[in-house]
């Protein structure tokens, strides 16, 4: 029996009560990613809308993102951006802070990663409340690079960071949503 692609992510991906802190309902992707028939499903369809565009890079924010994102770039033919957190990086870099629900954190990727007017995909495995992605959106626009899409496999819609990105005029893609977290 064929499942439907909502059937076959949420099956595939775990949910672990009270991580990192109690009342989060962490959403583990490890799952989906050691299940080979969902983790194949989940980047065909994060492909599929660009599929014969030219798309010259995909930037993946760490760590979940470089996984997802390794594999997108690789069927679209694409350039990889590794964005990371701050101090990571070997060589000279451009940097931005982000929000975090408890505080700030500083992202970076290399200066010359990407250049200007290369279209960018930006891919992460979750968007919450969206200070990652909006920090990611900011370091690849800072030096030129345009946003096509920001890709996600889960959306918590209820925290308002796909909302946060549409604002700023991103194209957000997710493949489920799980409301109330």
């Amino acid at each position: 029996m064929k499942h439907t692609l909502e059937e076959t992510l949420l099956s595939a991906i775990r949910t672990i009560p009270d991580y990192p802190k109690p009342g989060i309902q962490f959403r583990d992707i490890t799952t989906l990613l050691g299940n080979a028939r969902a983790f194949r499903r989940a980047v065909d369809e994060l492909v599929h809308p660009w599929a014969g565009s030219k798309i010259d890079k995909i930037a993946g924010i760490e760590a979940r993102g470089f996984i997802l994102g390794g594999a997108i770039a690789h069927q679209l033919s694409a350039g990889f951006i590794p964005i990371r957190k701050k101090g990571k990086l070997p060589h000279e870099t451009v940097r931005v802070a982000y929000s975090l629900e408890y505080g700030l954190d500083e992202m970076e990727m290399h200066k010359d990663a990407v250049s200007a007017g290369e279209k960018v995909i930006l891919v992460d495995d979750l968007i919450a409340t969206g200070g990652t992605a909006e920090g990611a959106v900011k370091l690849i626009s800072q030096m030129g690079g345009e946003i096509v899409a920001a890709c996600f496999v889960i959306d918590l819609p209820d925290l308002g960071g796909r909302a946060k990105l549409e604002a700023l005029g991103v194209d957000v893609r997710t493949l489920i949503a799980f409301e109330g977290d």
